[in-house]
């Protein structure tokens, strides 16, 4: 008997990779002690030992750029060749305006290609992703670029503001026959689970606490990853890399255990302690950095997640192009290791903390 069509594996009907990739991390650091010392918080069991803060001439568009020029230097291609520049985040820096225009013109891409922004919290980066796999799988686009970052958004002593970091990463997607590592499915799972949001004209987000955990993140990564692992035939034990989205320590590491995988399968993408939530780019910029070490045959289990609620997850195979593309840009290793600490008072210049009126 058929399955209904919304069990099916998510493929294109040609096949579709990553040409080339690229991350960007802000410069300067936050520790968590410092935003703890500030609320008069304990230090024993902070979330994460520091977080990235966007310097005064930083937002998503200068760092989509940057994290862009890295994807195309891998990929070697002439800008002019991409067809879709999508840009997932829940920073843009314009409430109407495009930040994709912005990016585009900046790569050398426009006029003739398409842009967009995207927004599903901290999956808006995996939903361009996902739209790029079928522009370019319908045979639309040879090319489309998707990006996922965000700045450190957070209210004045709240939870967030421990992990709430800035960063991300860019995708070029294209021919699987091109590609260092070719998407072998994908599948997307949504509900209405409010447990993170924020209306328009308010500045900081909400969260549902502890609602966050169970009904939102774990349901929806764990349910995501089983799905797919069923519709590709795979297990655990077949893959080399787990990525998850990061907004703690303790979400991935745990979901990565529920799932069956081990900890060095999780360790190497998971940034989120020393760059902090990425947010619209966490799980991929924990993509970067597992293939920046990532050999020929190696498979990638990645799935976001994004409040709201959803996951995508997706099924990679690295091929043997990633060898020689590695080398082309900096790894994202290199930007977590050029950091300059802060202390709270430039944090709060830097973010706009205080408003003087």
């Amino acid at each position: 008997m058929d399955q209904p069509k919304g069990n099916q594996l998510m493929r294109p009907a040609n096949d579709v990779g990553l040409i080339g990739y690229g991350a960007y991390v802000p410069r300067f650091r936050l520790p968590a002690s410092e935003v703890a010392r500030v609320w008069n918080e304990g230090t024993s069991a902070l979330p994460i030992k520091e977080k990235a803060v966007p310097g005064l001439d930083e937002d998503v568009a200068t760092m989509s750029v940057e994290a862009a020029r890295n994807a195309l230097a891998r990929a070697g291609i002439d800008p002019t060749e991409i067809r879709a520049v999508w840009v997932g985040s829940e920073s843009h820096p314009y409430a109407v305006k495009p930040t994709s225009t912005i990016v585009a013109e900046a790569l050398g891409a426009v006029p003739n290609t398409q842009a967009a922004d995207w927004q599903f919290a901290c999956k808006a980066g995996t939903e361009a992703m996902q739209a790029a796999i079928g522009f370019v799988g319908s045979g639309m686009a040879h090319y489309a670029l998707a990006i996922g970052m965000d700045t450190a958004q957070g209210k004045p002593g709240d939870a967030l503001e421990y992990t709430a970091g800035a960063g991300g990463a860019a995708f070029l997607l294209g021919p699987a026959a091109e590609a260092l590592a070719v998407f072998d499915g994908s599948y997307s799972f949504v509900t209405d689970t409010p447990d993170f949001w924020r209306r328009q004209h308010e500045k900081y987000p909400e969260h549902g606490q502890r609602f966050t955990g169970e009904p939102a993140y774990f349901r929806h990564v764990t349910t995501a990853a089983q799905k797919l692992l069923e519709l590709t035939g795979t297990t655990p034990k077949d893959y080399r890399y787990a990525v998850f989205h990061q907004p703690n320590l303790k979400f991935p590491a745990r979901a990565g255990k529920l799932l069956g995988f081990n900890d060095e399968q999780i360790k190497t993408g998971l940034l989120v302690g020393v760059i902090g939530n990425t947010y619209a780019g966490s799980a991929m910029i924990g993509l970067t950095a597992v293939l920046d070490e990532a050999k020929p045959g190696d498979r990638i289990l990645l799935v976001s997640f994004g409040s709201g609620a959803g996951s995508d997850a997706f099924a990679l195979r690295v091929t043997d192009a990633i060898t020689e593309r590695q080398g082309r840009a900096p790894k994202t290793r290199d930007y977590i290791a050029r950091r300059s600490v802060i202390d709270y008072a430039m944090y709060a210049r830097l973010r706009g903390k205080l408003v003087m009126e």
